[in-house]
This record gives structure tokens, sequence and C-alpha cells, in this order.
């Protein structure tokens, strides 16, 4: 991973149009938080200026630190890491999007954030960040069939929800979407009307 990815943070114009787009992309856990972490941030409202340029702290105060961040950049490309054709999950910023995510002041989001700060905290007693990345792999490959044994038991509901969180941000970037072919709405070449072969077996004419 490249430290310079973790470093270059998205502005939060981009995080909040891909919280818009990623809030019906991903997929919600019927989780119950572990210990209430509220949040200050009231929100923005109904109708955010989404062409406004914000700055960190004007909507919400975000919750990583700086070595939560990195540790969530390493999470992110265990889970989508850079392939010839498309870049790891941290250079496209998604660690930054987990964090404005965990950060809103919303009912999802709350829940969320509490999973996610007692998972990073739970790996970070484990030493995970300190481990080889085929080892972090064998680990996350086994909170992964945990979590099909039970997806609520933690910390399979950790990794369960971080992998959601990491795929519907990832995928909802242009990036992402050409990564699997969606092309979204593209205007047809020309037209010029139903092939003559098949207008003559409905007896019209061609116009």
């Amino acid at each position: 991973m490249d430290k310079d990815s973790t470093d270059a943070r998205i502005d939060r114009r981009t995080a909040l149009q891909w919280i818009s787009a990623a809030s019906v992309a991903i997929p919600s856990l019927d989780l119950q938080p572990a210990v209430a972490q509220d949040t200050t941030a009231v929100g923005y409202g109904s109708d955010p200026d989404l062409l406004k340029i914000y700055q960190p702290g004007d909507l919400w105060p975000l919750t990583f630190s700086d070595s939560q961040r990195h540790h969530m950049s390493v999470l992110c490309d265990l889970i989508i890491p850079a392939e010839d054709s498309s870049p790891a999950a941290s250079e496209l910023g998604v660690h930054d999007f987990i964090d404005e995510w965990i950060s809103s002041p919303y009912p999802g989001q709350k829940a969320d954030r509490n999973l996610i700060l007692k998972g990073l905290n739970h790996l970070e007693l484990e030493e995970f960040f300190e481990k080889t990345p085929e080892e972090q792999f064998s680990i996350c490959s086994e909170m992964a069939i945990a979590a099909k044994r039970n997806r609520r038991e933690f910390p399979g509901s950790f990794f369960l929800r971080i992998r959601d969180l990491v795929s519907g941000g990832y995928f909802t970037t242009p990036e992402g979407m050409k990564d699997i072919g969606y092309r979204g709405n593209q205007a047809m070449p020309e037209w010029n009307g139903p092939p003559a072969e098949v207008l003559e077996r409905l007896g019209l004419e061609p116009q």
C-alpha cells in the first residue's frame, strides 16, 4: 500500500455524494450497538448544498485518529487490493469514506460506529497490524468464516460490516463501476429503426 494514498484526504463534497450513493448500495445489518458512543453533530438537514466545498468539521467531526485511519486503510486493501486493471481501495479513499460514514449522526451509522471502533480496538489489542500481510489475510478469512456461522457474533459481525462498507464504497466510485463493467446511463449509438428483415416479417414498411 502506498502511504501517500492514505495521507491525501477526499474533500467533504465528494464524501457527502459518496454517502448518498453508498447508502442505497450497502445492505444494512440488524446489529445491536455495543456501548453507546453518541455524536454531538445534528446532521446537515434535509437538503445539503453538494456544490459547496466543506472543510473537515463543518458538518460533523470525523472519528478516526491518524492510527485508526491508517489501520482502516490496511483493512480496505486486504478486502480490495490493487490489480492490473483497478486501484486498491485505499487509493480511492475508501477509508475516508468509512470515516465520514461512521461520523454522521444518524441511527444506522451510529450503530456502525460502535461496531467498527470496537473491531479496530480488538485488532489493535491482538497486534493484527504488526503481522505480515499473509497473517492478516488469514485472520480476516477466519472472521469471514465465523460470520457465515453467525453474522451477529463479534468479531465476525465487525468484519462482515467492514466488507460491506468497503465494497459499497469502492463500487460506487467511477473506478469501481468501471471495474465491474457497469456502464450506467449512456447515449445509444445512432439507431435507424428495426432491421428490414424484422419489418418484413411483421408486414411493415420501413419508414
